[in-house]
């Protein structure tokens, strides 16, 4: 029983220390993300939540969890995603890595891809004196993309309707 607990415990330190460390030794595989594992965000919302869309709909759907610790309400199945709703409506969402727009952009695209991707996309100026990120707002109609970045890559994504994308950036709030 002993050996082989220690045979595991030693399969996870092997790979633990190949996390990381370059390229794969001869005979292991690296197997990629699935693509359905990787969310994708658009100028709509995700496959089932839209802009728009009122708490009341998405808490009756199943979707939208208020039971979980954190500093407002998420989405079920969406663990990398914070909705943002003004007066019961669902106007933005905060996506972390891997969630990605269709074009490809996520945290820590350079900030060259997000220009070519967007050759409309306008530069947002943080205010002298914070701690905030510079912005990159890549707006289609009445939606928008906010790509919060440190000068190189992508920090934040943001999407949803382009008035509160805007407003979000100018009076620098967050989703907590």
């Amino acid at each position: 029983m002993k050996l082989r607990q220690f045979g595991f415990i030693a399969a996870l330190l092997l790979a633990a220390s190949f996390t990381g460390s370059g390229p794969m030794p001869p005979g292991l595989i690296a197997v990629p993300e699935p693509v359905a594992a990787v969310g994708i965000v658009d100028l709509d919302g995700l496959t089932d939540v839209d802009f728009g869309d009122t708490e009341t709909e998405l808490a009756r759907r199943g979707i939208l969890r208020t039971d979980v610790d954190g500093c407002g309400p998420t989405l079920a199945g969406h663990d990398m995603i914070s909705p943002i709703f003004i007066e019961d409506r669902l106007v933005l969402l905060w996506v972390g890595d891997p969630v990605r727009t269709p074009e490809g952009i996520a945290a820590g695209t350079p900030i060259a891809e997000v220009k070519a991707s967007y050759p409309a996309v306008r530069q947002l100026r943080a205010p002298q004196g914070t701690y905030r990120f510079d912005g990159l707002l890549a707006r289609d109609g009445d939606r928008a993309y906010l790509f919060l970045h440190d000068g190189h890559t992508v920090r934040k994504v943001i999407a949803g309707y382009a008035d509160w994308a805007h407003r979000l950036f100018v009076e620098g709030h967050g989703p907590c």
